[in-house]
C-alpha cells in the first residue's frame, strides 16, 4: 500500500531534528543582550529548523535568548530541549488570519517583550513578522530584525490579497532596523514591491550542516533496503502538502515518468492539508505501487541515501533547504526555477530547473538522470563541491550575529 503506515511517523517526539550544543550555561549575566526570536509555528521546515539552530547556537556569553511561537508544531519538543532557551508557546498565535486571535496575540507578545525587557527582536515568517514587529514597536524594543524566508505574497495570488500583504510588509519595514533576505531574489522582490530601502537589506543565505546529510556506504545500502528502493529508480520528495509546494504536480510528473520507467518509486516525506487530495489522485491514476507516503520525517540523511534524485515542485520559495541537503548528499536536483532555488542549483551542472507546473519537463529530466547514472553521479558530485561558503550553517549564524552587533551598536547597547 502506498500510504505506508508502518513507516509513517507522527510529530510528538522530534528529538533529533535540531543539533543541541553541549553548553554549560552560567547564571544570568546582566551584561548580556536579551534577544527574542518570534515565529508563527514550529512546523518541520527550513525556516523553523534554522531558527532553532540559532536559538541553540547563539553565543551565550553575549546573548540571552527567548523564543516565542504558536503551539502545536512538530518542532515544539526540540525547542523545549535546547539548554538555556526560555520558550513561550502562545495559543493566541495561530497560522491562519483570525483578527480576534491576532489582536490577542499582539497584546500577549507585547506584554512578554515588556516584562522580559528584550533588547532585540528577530521575527521569522509572515504573520509573526507583522505581529512581532508591531509588538516590538509597542513595547519600545530598541532593535528589530526580520528574516524573509520567502514573502507571503507571490505571483498568481488573488490581487487584493497580494496588495494587502505587500502593504502590511511596507508598513512593518518602516520600524525594522534590518531585513534579512535568504536569497537575492527575495531582496529584489521586496524592493520591487516598495518594501524597505536598499540599505535595510542583508542577504544571508539559509545554511545547512553538509556532514549531517551524508551516510557511509553501509548506511546507504541499509537505507535502500529500509525504504524498499533497492534495485528501483527512486525519486525523493521532501515537502509538505500545501499549495505553495504544488503537490499535485508531483503526482502528474510521476504519471508521465511511469510511462518510461514503470517501476519508479517516489519516496515522499511530509504532510499537510492537501494530503487527502494527493492520495485520491494517486489512486485514480493507478500509481499506488509507485508511491511511499512517509508522513513527517526527520531522518533526512537516510531518505537521501535511499534515493537517486530530489524533486521539488514549488510555486514560490525563500531558499529551499532541501535543495542544499540533496546537494550535500551528492544527489542531483530537479526543481522549479523559482525564488532562491536558481541561486543554489546550476542548470545542467548540479541539476535541472523547470518552470512551475511543467510536469512533462520534470518527468523528462528525471528520466534522463535515472537512466544515465554516470551523468547523475557527475551532477551530484558537482553539487557537493558547490555547497560551500555561504551555504554552511555556521556562516549563516556568524553573519546574523554580526548584523545583531551592528544594530545594537547604533542604539548604544553595545560599545
Amino acid at each position: 500500500m502506498f500510504n505506508a503506515g508502518a513507516l509513517s511517523r507522527e510529530p510528538p517526539h522530534p528529538g533529533g531534528v535540531v543539533p543541541i550544543p553541549n553548553f554549560k550555561f552560567k547564571a544570568s549575566n546582566p551584561q548580556r543582550v536579551k534577544v527574542a526570536h518570534i515565529i508563527t509555528r514550529l512546523e518541520l521546515g527550513g525556516a523553523q529548523q534554522n531558527t532553532l539552530y540559532c536559538c541553540a547556537r547563539h553565543d551565550r556569553r553575549k546573548y540571552d535568548i527567548l523564543l516565542l511561537s504558536g503551539g502545536g508544531g512538530y518542532l515544539d519538543g526540540a525547542a523545549r530541549k535546547i539548554p538555556g532557551l526560555k520558550t513561550y508557546f502562545l495559543p493566541e498565535l495561530k497560522h491562519p488570519v483570525r483578527p480576534f486571535w491576532d489582536w490577542r496575540a499582539l497584546d500577549r507578545i507585547t506584554e512578554i517583550l515588556k516584562s522580559e525587557k528584550v533588547d532585540l527582536v528577530h521575527t521569522h515568517s509572515s504573520k509573526a513578522g507583522i505581529l512581532g514587529r508591531w509588538a516590538a514597536r509597542r513595547a519600545g524594543v530598541p532593535c528589530v530584525v526580520h528574516t524573509v524566508h520567502g514573502w507571503g505574497f507571490h505571483p498568481g495570488q488573488f490581487f487584493p490579497l497580494r496588495w494587502i500583504y505587500q502593504a502590511l510588509e511596507r508598513w512593518a519595514a518602516r520600524f525594522t532596523d534590518a531585513l534579512i533576505a535568504v536569497s537575492v531574489e527575495n531582496k529584489q522582490a521586496g524592493l520591487a514591491a516598495g518594501i524597505g530601502r536598499e540599505g535595510q537589506y542583508r542577504v544571508i543565505h539559509s545554511g545547512i550542516d553538509p556532514e549531517a546529510c551524508r551516510l557511509p556506504l553501509f548506511g546507504a545500502l541499509r537505507a535502500r533496503k529500509k525504504f524498499k528502493s533497492k534495485g528501483r529508480p527512486c525519486v525523493l520528495v521532501l515537502s509538505n502538502f500545501k499549495k505553495q509546494k504544488s503537490p499535485l504536480d508531483v503526482v502528474r510528473t510521476a504519471e508521465r515518468l511511469k510511462g518510461g520507467l514503470p517501476y519508479v518509486l517516489f519516496l515522499w516525506a511530509g504532510d499537510g492539508p492537501l494530503r487527502g487530495k494527493v492520495e485520491r489522485e494517486i489512486l485514480e491514476r493507478g500509481l499506488e505501487g509507485n508511491f511511499l507516503l512517509l508522513g513527517w520525517r526527520d531522518d533526512v540523511a537516510e531518505l537521501l541515501a535511499a534515493a537517486d534524485v530530489l524533486l521539488l515542485t514549488s510555486l514560490y520559495e525563500g531558499l529551499p533547504r532541501v535543495v542544499l541537503q540533496a546537494m550535500a548528499a551528492g544527489k542531483p536536483v530537479v526543481a522549479t526555477a523559482v525564488s532562491g532555488t536558481p541561486e543554489a542549483v546550476e542548470e545542467g551542472v548540479t541539476g535541472y530547473l523547470l518552470p512551475p507546473h511543467d510536469t512533462e519537463g520534470m518527468a523528462q529530466s528525471l528520466e534522463r538522470l535515472l537512466t544515465r547514472p554516470r551523468e547523475a553521479r557527475k551532477m551530484g558530485e558537482a553539487g557537493r563541491k558547490a555547497l560551500k561558503g555561504s551555504f554552511r550553517i555556521e556562516r549563516m549564524l556568524g553573519e546574523i550575529e554580526e548584523l545583531y552587533d551592528a544594530c545594537l551598536k547604533k542604539t548604544g547597547l553595545l560599545p
